[in-house]
C-alpha cells in the first residue's frame, strides 16, 4: 500500500451538490484522462490545453487549477454518493494534479483530491478504471 500527501476542500466534508465538500464514502475510478501529457499540463473540461501552469497568466496560476492526470471519481453509496444531489460524479470530483504542490497536506481543494504532479502520474499508471477508492475524515 502506498500513501500520498493530497490537499483536500478548504470547506468541510460533504457529499452533497454545490457543497465544495470532498465528498466521503466508497468511490470507484470512473475515467481517466491525460495519459502521456507531460507533468503540470492544464486541463480545462478534462482535456488538455496544452499549455504547463507557468505559460499562464500571475491571474490564472493564482486559480486551483487541474493539471497533469484525471481519475474522475463515482460514488458507490446511492443515497450518501451516488444519485440525486449527493452525486460525486455529477459533481465533477477527482483526484489531480495541482499548481499549487506547496499547499498539499492542507485543505486548500474546491471538493477533489489533490496531489503532486508527479504522484499523479505513478497513481495514474498503477489504477484502473472501476478501482475502488475510500475517502474518509
Amino acid at each position: 500500500m502506498k500513501s500520498h500527501v493530497v490537499s483536500t476542500s478548504l470547506r468541510p466534508p460533504s457529499n452533497i451538490k454545490d457543497s465544495l465538500g470532498t465528498p466521503r464514502g466508497l468511490h470507484e475510478i470512473g475515467e481517466k484522462f491525460g495519459a502521456g501529457q507531460p507533468p503540470g499540463i492544464v486541463f480545462k473540461a478534462r482535456v488538455a490545453t496544452g499549455k504547463h501552469f507557468s505559460e499562464l497568466s500571475a491571474e490564472e496560476q493564482a486559480r486551483n487549477l487541474i493539471t497533469t492526470r484525471i481519475l474522475w471519481l463515482r460514488g458507490l453509496e446511492p443515497g450518501h454518493n451516488l444519485g440525486g444531489n449527493v452525486d460525486t460524479h455529477g459533481r465533477y470530483i477527482y483526484i489531480h494534479g495541482t499548481n499549487h504542490e506547496h499547499r498539499l497536506g492542507t485543505p486548500f481543494s474546491g471538493g477533489c483530491v489533490e496531489m503532486n504532479n508527479l504522484e499523479i502520474i505513478g497513481l495514474f499508471d498503477e489504477v484502473r478504471v472501476k478501482d475502488l477508492v475510500w475517502i474518509e475524515d
